[in-house]
């Protein structure tokens, strides 16, 4: 299960979850529990180079790299992080992976 996704791109396990719940400040166990609709919600909230950003800061691949990637200079770098991780933290996005926000 979610083998071809941007995170297993650069990382060995679907270790998503758990950084998730760091940067958004929430219990693993509040989290949605099924992976794939947790992953879902991720990647409904986050643009397409926003979680490829999270999954590379995620697997600690170098500065450098990260600006090759995007083609960011130092100072755009930093804005996109600080973008994404103040995503992550809003109230908007955090409360969107609490397993009570889902409709079963």
């Amino acid at each position: 299960m979610l083998e071809s996704t941007v995170w297993r791109q650069y990382h060995e396990e679907n270790s998503f979850r758990e950084k998730l719940a760091e940067f958004c400040v929430l219990e693993t166990i509040d989290l949605i529990e099924d992976d794939k609709v947790l992953y879902g919600v991720l990647k409904s909230k986050l643009t397409k180079k926003e979680l490829k950003l999270f999954a590379m800061d995620c697997a600690n691949v170098g500065d450098e790299k990260l600006k090759e990637e995007f083609s960011y200079g130092d100072e755009e770098l930093e804005k996109a992080k600080f973008k994404l991780y103040k995503k992550l933290k809003q109230d908007k996005t955090r409360l969107a992976f609490r397993e009570s926000a889902q409709d079963y």
